[in-house]
């Protein structure tokens, strides 16, 4: 079996608000916990009326708080929005306060549109394109200080935060290979150049301080429920709010529409199809073949589970049959 966890959006939800989604994080981030789940990550998105995790720093320090053993992170944080110093404060802050609980995921898209990109920075002189140096800048506020060193991150300096590079392209795939860290792939929304980067790092990778060998993690899809039915039908609010994002109009998670796929142009239609082809959505058995034919074709080392639903109840059932299912699942080769 291989090792599964959690990537929450903290979803907010049409009718509802940022309190209640952040209450249901914890929730999740326990019932995950006591089921198995290996780690509990939260991603950094702006401006997003269904996503109440923008200040990611603040809700994984309320998450691990309110658990005790699962491994709590970021899944990312937008380092191009942010002071290597700062992250490296905050993360050595959560480390010190979770100690050996505390992941540290980092990506260079903005999570945002361009208007909230320069709301954010105040412009936009930062060049995600230096995203290397500034992940080489936050890694080395990690290490012990260095006689007559002024610029230092306390908390930070010392402490082993394990840093992940996130990407969906070749880019990231490439840079976590020469920095010989783990590499975790949003295949659960962009799976176009999946295989090629698996491939890519796994041939680059280069072994450091922090990791000897590869380590890939995928992001993965899952509407697990009693029946296909009820699986597909979970799934449409998922489908609404990527439609909505990709029309340029983000809004709250909706409540399920039965049949929704099938009334969406042909256009729409083919963008989910594709966006979405790393999912399992259905029964138990369903999802156990979906599960098991992903990680034979792609070798991943551990997946991170999406259940965008729009039910509270039902997003927790369909974790826990992912990892019951899992449990079943012979060892990879």
């Amino acid at each position: 079996m291989i090792p599964i966890s959690v990537l929450d959006l903290a979803p907010i939800l049409e009718g509802s608000d940022a309190t209640q989604a952040l209450r249901n994080t914890l929730d999740l981030a326990r019932h995950a916990e006591a089921w198995g789940y290996r780690r509990f990550w939260l991603a950094e998105h702006h401006s997003m009326p269904g996503i109440a995790s923008a200040a990611t720093s603040v809700l994984i320090g309320y998450v691990a708080g309110g658990t005790s053993t699962i491994r709590v992170g970021a899944g990312g944080i937008m380092l191009p929005n942010h002071s290597p110093l700062v992250i490296a404060e905050q993360f050595g802050t959560l480390e010190s306060l979770y100690p050996g609980r505390v992941d540290l995921g980092l990506g260079r898209a903005p999570g945002s549109d361009p208007v909230t990109a320069r709301a954010l920075r105040r412009d936009l002189s930062t060049d995600p394109d230096e995203f290397p140096r500034d992940v080489a800048e936050l890694m080395a506020y990690f290490q012990p200080a260095a006689p007559g060193q002024v610029v230092r991150a306390i908390p930070g300096e010392g402490l082993a935060v394990p840093i992940w590079i996130l990407g969906s392209s070749l880019f990231g795939a490439q840079l976590a290979a020469a920095f010989g860290l783990p590499y975790a792939f949003a295949s659960h929304f962009a799976p176009t150049h999946m295989m090629q980067a698996i491939q890519l790092y796994r041939e680059r990778f280069r072994p450091s301080p922090q990791l000897e060998r590869p380590y890939v993690m995928l992001g993965y899809n899952v509407f697990a429920a009693d029946s296909d039915e009820e699986g597909q039908l979970l799934a449409t609010s998922m489908q609404q709010a990527f439609v909505d994002l990709r029309r340029g109009q983000p809004t709250a998670l909706k409540p399920p529409v039965a049949g929704y796929a099938e009334n969406l142009s042909p256009p729409d239609a083919a963008l989910l199809s594709q966006v979405l082809s790393c999912s399992a959505i259905g029964s138990p058995d369903t999802v156990r073949r979906a599960l098991h034919a992903f990680i034979e074709r792609t070798g991943a080392d551990e997946l991170i589970l999406v259940s965008q639903i729009y039910d509270h109840a039902a997003r927790l059932r369909s974790h826990r049959i992912a990892a019951e299912v899992l449990e079943a699942l012979p060892p990879t080769p």
